[in-house]
């Protein structure tokens, strides 16, 4: 994960599986930010797995960047971290705009909800969305 400062807003790029060992990095892209910054964009096009745990980690920096009174936006969403997200939510079919919703307040605590009950009754390695369903 790369976190690059650029004026008001604070970049990061996550790459690779974003899943629970995801946790201790992503609650450091926040160690750093000034009260002169305020946007948080969070950049997913190198993530294309994610697991419940990794949902759970990508609400909670977004929570915390909400509490910091940043503006939080989320980008470049792949096919199975949207997939994961539309199942956890209950939203069938891949074309489900999850992505967008991401950003309601009402969705997010309804997916950490949901996310939370999924990561407790799944292993660390089953909770991914396999590309065919």
């Amino acid at each position: 994960m790369d976190v690059e400062y650029r004026g008001t807003t604070v970049l990061v790029s996550a790459g690779g599986e974003l899943d629970e060992e995801s946790g201790q990095v992503l609650r450091q892209a926040l160690e750093h930010v000034t009260p002169g910054e305020r946007v948080l964009m969070v950049d997913l096009h190198g993530v294309p797995l994610m697991s419940a745990g990794g949902l759970l980690h990508l609400l909670e920096l977004h929570r915390r960047a909400e509490d910091r009174g940043l503006r939080v936006l989320v980008v470049g969403w792949q096919p199975q971290p949207r997939e994961l997200m539309a199942r956890i939510a209950g939203l069938p079919g891949p074309a489900s705009a999850t992505a967008d919703r991401y950003a309601t307040p009402g969705f997010r605590r309804l997916l950490a909800e949901r996310a939370e009950r999924t990561h407790e009754f799944t292993d660390h390695g089953s909770d991914r969305v396999s590309a065919g369903g």
